[in-house]
């Protein structure tokens, strides 16, 4: 699930964007597809699958940024770690180590 969307659901309607009907995904098990004048249509596992992949990899490109922000202190914790530490030991102890495990990609 990403930003309460279904993956697979948004898969299909990637994979077929540029089609010149529509499609209108409506059953949520996703067995069935139909077009925006209600025809039950066959969808490309294949095309959905590699437009499943690009999502995904769009996804991380974005994901690190909110798992970093999850694993910092508060701004307030770190301000205070940064008056007792210095700036250099903030960066060693607190910044680094979340942009080790959190890395850009």
């Amino acid at each position: 699930m990403y930003n309460g969307m279904n993956l697979d659901a948004e898969a299909i309607i990637e994979a077929y964007k540029n089609e010149t009907a529509p499609i209108v995904v409506v059953d949520d098990t996703l067995k069935k597809c139909y077009d925006k004048d209600g025809n039950e249509i066959t969808i490309d596992n294949t095309k959905v699958a590699a437009a499943r992949t690009a999502l995904d990899t769009e996804y991380a490109k974005i994901k690190y940024k909110d798992d970093r922000a999850a694993e910092y202190p508060d701004w307030q914790n770190q301000l205070d770690y940064i008056y007792h530490n210095g700036l250099d030991k903030w960066k060693t102890d607190i910044v680094d180590p979340v942009k080790a495990k959190y890395p850009k990609p």
